[in-house]
């Protein structure tokens, strides 16, 4: 039985559209690798595909070339033993193949992998370009797919290409990792029953990416999951580090570097301090830098409250990355009951407290909907304020900044049960809400909102400063 496709309503939903569509369709499909891109476009489109060419990591433009012509070999179109000469000569080829196939049916060609056929001096893009400006832009039954995981290299020469391809895509789709509750549908599919803290520690390691969850086995413990992923020799995720970054950039060495310093950074870095701690030069090189980091989907940036574009921080918000620099690169810890090991070091709480951040960052939506805000116009960001003499300082995890004239001041907890609010912990929280209060001069309402695993014990401190809360069971609603 073929696996059941998780969640992706709108995105599948939109390559169907096209099948209906009485015109040409270029589409494009980018996301990070082993996000499940190759396996949407094969579950939306299935017996449609006529033609499917992956290209060949790090492969000459000779072995391009001659796996194009086994590949059309394969689908039954008599082609030369002697490989095309070029890429006009096999877009040609591959046209005669198409004019073979009879009947009004819709044909679809999906080019996986696409930026890895373009290699140097190849001229592949331009002749695709030709192919399509030329020959099968005119063609009503025809649907082009091409996919990459190298999601920056799509934008700048798909998308936003200003040569052949230029205004070319008719519809594009970038496919992001599961949401939580996806995550929980998926392992379900699979025949895995986890409660959600589980589910939880499994997300903070792996994220939402479907080909890292598909390594949990049936009936195994999220710890025991990760220390056979990834703290054995031959777990999925012990390697996978090097391979992921070097598949995506052509010299990944600097967007390594960037991630490092991230990754020991958890309130973010603004541009300067990366351009500084990652020895950059402060032109455009950074600046195509971290916008192919934030497209791939390893950082995103935010304005903190009050402060404008200039000020912007960015963070490190791949899960994996971030696990495997803290734990894995350099640690000692090898096989069962590493990770057990591990999470009762110190080093853990900051971890898990960054990591439960990033994750409650990414699900907005559902916090919204917990809070029951969903339908207010809504801005997420982040405060610090450094101490200046007498003046006492303050940081604030998450700001959902409200047209309504209320503001959600969020404090984000991981613990391994009801989390307590002491007398310290309410004398600094009061310290919270006064000082932002009197640096924001906001006249807004400020609700204190506690978002943690397992709720807040009730004490006389809760009841006094905490006017919402949320748990992590809301995180995973649809």
């Amino acid at each position: 039985m073929s696996e059941k496709l998780i969640g992706r309503i709108e995105e599948k939903s939109l390559l169907l559209d096209t099948l209906a569509s009485t015109e040409a369709e270029l589409v494009a499909v980018f996301g990070r690798r082993r996000v499940g891109k190759t396996f949407l476009v094969r579950n939306a489109f299935n017996s449609q595909i006529v033609f499917e060419c992956t290209g060949i990591h790090d492969a000459s433009l000779k072995k391009q070339l001659e796996n194009f012509n086994n590949t059309l070999r394969a689908a039954g179109y008599p082609v030369h033993e002697k490989r095309p000469s070029d890429w006009l000569e096999a877009f040609q080829i591959l046209i005669g193949f198409l004019k073979t196939i009879n009947g009004k049916k819709r044909k679809v060609l999906f080019f996986d992998e696409f930026p890895w056929l373009h290699t140097h001096r190849s001229g592949f893009v331009q002749a695709f370009g030709h192919f399509w400006n030329t020959w099968a832009s005119r063609q009503e039954n025809l649907v082009v797919v091409i996919c990459g995981s190298a999601a920056s290299w799509m934008i700048r020469h798909v998308v936003n290409d200003r040569g052949g391809l230029h205004n070319r895509v008719t519809r594009k789709i970038r496919l992001l990792p599961f949401t939580l509750a996806e995550s929980e549908t998926y392992f379900r599919s699979r025949g895995i029953i986890l409660d959600k803290y589980q589910l939880l520690q499994l997300y903070m390691v792996m994220g939402g990416i479907p080909q890292y969850l598909k390594e949990v086995r049936k009936g195994e413990s999220s710890a025991q999951a990760i220390d056979r992923i990834c703290f054995t020799r031959d777990g999925f995720l012990h390697d996978e580090f090097r391979n992921l970054y070097s598949s995506l950039f052509e010299t990944a060495g600097k967007h390594i570097e960037i991630i490092r310093a991230l990754a020991n950074k958890s309130s973010g870095l603004t541009r300067n301090e990366i351009i500084d701690s990652c020895r950059l030069t402060s032109g455009g090189s950074a600046s195509l830098l971290l916008g192919e980091l934030e497209q791939s989907g390893f950082i995103s940036l935010s304005v903190p409250f009050g402060k404008t574009r200039k000020e912007t921080m960015y963070r490190l918000t791949d899960e994996y990355s971030h696990f495997y620099i803290k734990y894995m690169e350099h640690g000692k810890s090898q096989g069962t009951g590493s990770w057990i090991k591990l999470s009762r070091e110190s080093s853990w709480k900051s971890w898990s407290g960054y990591a439960f951040e990033s994750i409650c960052i990414k699900h907005i939506r559902q916090l919204k909907k917990a809070l029951e805000i969903g339908a207010v116009y809504t801005e997420v960001s982040n405060w610090s304020h450094k101490p200046v003499k007498e003046d006492k300082g303050a940081q604030i995890d998450l700001i959902i900044d409200r047209q309504d004239m209320c503001i959600n001041i969020c404090e984000v907890k991981f613990s391994t049960g009801e989390f307590i609010i002491d007398k310290k912990y309410f004398s600094e929280l009061e310290n919270k809400l006064t000082v932002f209060g009197a640096q924001s001069k906001t006249k807004k309402t400020l609700f204190l909102t506690m978002i943690s695993t397992y709720g807040v014990k009730n004490n006389e401190y809760k009841s006094r400063i905490v006017q919402n809360e949320v748990t992590m069971h809301s995180l995973f609603v649809h």
